[in-house]
């Protein structure tokens, strides 16, 4: 495919994406941190006053819009294929915090061998991205309105989209008629619309800094096109991650859903922006492996969270980020899976709320007291 333009300034442009997506996705981890904070402290009190009330929230708030925006810019910098997994950078700084904020001392053995798995992670990640971020696709386009045209029309995007859709209706048939509540058939929906949510952040994001930098892009019909595909999946998107967030275990879904998500959106940087078209075998095969040891680094942060209680995810607009969970005066912040985005609600010490009573049960009604001592057993029958 022809496609104009553009591969100037690829090293430059790929470390300014590459830094203003790990920036982003630590800050967002602050901020939501510095959130849970501030629903901790007003749960510790007795003043009855609304979160957003709180300077505290809004602070983390205005982090969070800078966070996203880096994010979002970064996308007109460096190709899907670094972007996506470096969201692994997010589950990596919030389970950090967690420690931060986890008041639990133990001994430096007992700490290394119930936090190993975690630091094992730790590493993982690290490597990982350093691999991803090095070998990964080193071209980049400019994103201008003809050239977006092009990749849209072209048969392998075509087919891709063709295959996606009729993949999504099957998956959405069988989870919503058949009833069909796996993990896996809720988290293929997500990432399957994740898939369509990076392809046009990307090109909006692109249109965008080139319209910023002096070349109109937004005059083109291309561009509402995008940006209603973008906000329409990602609304959708955050709807089926709710879902799975309340049938299943959190620590899974944040996982599995980095996993799946990520490997759309770097087919998705393959197929739609030919990302890989420049690149040998030796750096493909070299970025697989760092994706690869993302991922069992991310698995190994959230498997362990049950045990540890570092950090809960929590569901925001990238959809792999996580919040520690923060311990307060005996109180554990969790998050609300009810079908709201609020960031979460208090429960009892050990994270179990209590069970209430079945609505059939009801209290025998008592009878008048006496002095008689078999009345006061009423299970013994008097002949």
């Amino acid at each position: 495919m022809d496609y104009n333009g553009a591969e100037i300034g690829s090293y430059t442009d790929n470390l300014i994406g590459t830094l203003l997506a790990i920036f982003g996705n630590v800050l967002v981890s602050i901020s939501l941190t510095i959130q849970k904070y501030s629903h901790v402290k007003l749960a510790g009190t007795k003043e009855h006053r609304a979160f957003y009330r709180t300077k505290t929230w809004w602070s983390g708030f205005v982090f969070t819009c800078l966070g996203e925006l880096a994010n979002f810019v970064s996308y007109a910098f460096a190709p899907l294929a670094i972007v996506a997994p470096l969201n692994a950078v997010s589950v990596l700084t919030s389970s950090i915090l967690g420690f931060i904020f986890l008041r639990e001392r133990l001994k430096p053995k007992d700490f290394a061998k119930q936090y190993g798995l975690v630091f094992l992670g730790y590493i993982l990640v690290i490597g990982g991205a350093y691999l991803l971020v090095s070998f990964g696709p080193n071209s980049h386009e400019k994103l201008i309105a003809a050239n977006i045209v092009k990749h849209l029309v072209g048969w392998p995007v075509l087919l891709y989209l063709l295959l996606e859709i009729i993949t999504f209706c099957l998956l959405l048939y069988f989870y919503k008629r058949r009833k069909a509540n796996y993990l896996v058939i809720i988290l293929l929906l997500v990432a399957l619309l994740g898939s369509v949510t990076v392809m046009t952040v990307k090109a909006v994001s692109g249109m965008l800094v080139l319209t910023i930098e002096g070349t109109m892009q937004l005059n083109y019909p291309i561009f509402s096109v995008m940006f209603v595909c973008m906000v329409a999946s990602a609304i959708f998107q955050a709807g089926f991650l709710s879902q799975a967030c309340k049938l299943h275990d959190s620590s899974l879904v944040a996982s599995v859903n980095y996993i799946l998500s990520t490997f759309f959106a770097v087919l998705a940087g393959a197929v739609f922006y030919l990302e890989f078209i420049n690149e040998d075998i030796l750096h493909i095969c070299m970025f697989l492996l760092g994706s690869a040891v993302c991922f069992l680094g991310v698995f190994l942060i959230t498997k362990t969270k049950k045990k540890a209680r570092i950090f809960e995810p929590c569901v925001t607009l990238n959809m792999s980020n996580g919040v520690p969970t923060i311990h307060d005066k005996g109180l554990v912040i969790q998050p609300d899976y009810s079908g709201s985005f609020s960031y979460g609600t208090l429960v009892n010490n050990n994270g179990v709320t209590p069970a209430p009573l079945p609505v059939h049960l009801e209290t025998p009604p008592l009878g008048p007291r006496t002095s008689d001592a078999s009345q006061g057993h009423p299970g013994i029958k008097r002949d």
